[in-house]
């Protein structure tokens, strides 16, 4: 991890410490952050495509027989689009998830969305821009701006696992709204996606 980048995460969870004694609890148990950026862009989203309403083992094993079937080399939008969607089928992606991951590489390659260039907008615009492409919703988007550009305030308030994390940290009575999740994250700012990995490691810990 590039140097400027860990001496990020080190300032974002001393605020995170300072913020909330909740979270500073969490990250004296789980340690350093220890989030992992996917330099590929492209692989990010169709990993993110593939993981989809199936399971982490299910997603992964997919995304391994992609790689296979693709064969050595970074996946790129050409090498999707030179797999027919039978072909993808074949290994286990969805009729639906072959279809988004063709109409994803084709508006790669017409640059109708650029990955190189993406960066240079901000969060709510990027997310637009993805939502052009077939299946990716917000959350997908937000997955993207998180562990590929490495955005540091995101806060996916749809995510079943923060949600659940909230409600397991926070000795809530019920899964929170929404709403009350927000409130929560609110003193997460300015770094709420490092606040986010805690929480997904907090499941990981149970």
């Amino acid at each position: 991890m590039p140097r400027s980048r860990q001496a990020s995460i080190v300032k974002a969870t001393r605020h995170l410490s300072a913020a909330d004694p909740v979270m500073r609890q969490l990250i004296r148990k789980v340690g350093p952050c220890r989030l992992v950026l996917e330099k590929n862009r492209f692989e990010m989203l169709v990993r993110s495509i593939i993981g989809q309403q199936i399971s982490t083992k299910a997603a992964r094993s997919i995304h391994l027989h992609l790689k296979d079937l693709i064969g050595p080399g970074n996946m790129t939008p050409k090498s999707i689009l030179g797999k027919s969607q039978p072909q993808l089928r074949r290994i286990g992606i969805s009729a639906r998830k072959a279809g988004y991951l063709h109409d994803l590489a084709g508006k790669c390659c017409d640059e109708t969305l650029n990955l190189s260039q993406i960066g240079r907008f901000v969060d709510d615009d990027i997310i637009l821009k993805l939502q052009t492409v077939r299946g990716v919703g917000v959350w997908t988007a937000q997955m993207f701006l998180m562990f590929s550009l490495g955005r540091p305030d995101v806060f996916p308030s749809g995510d079943l696992g923060i949600l659940k994390a909230i409600h397991n940290l926070y000795g809530l009575k019920k899964l929170p709204d929404r709403n009350q999740a927000q409130e929560i994250a609110d003193r997460w700012k300015p770094y709420s996606t490092i606040a986010c990995w805690y929480c997904w490691r907090s499941l990981d810990a149970d």
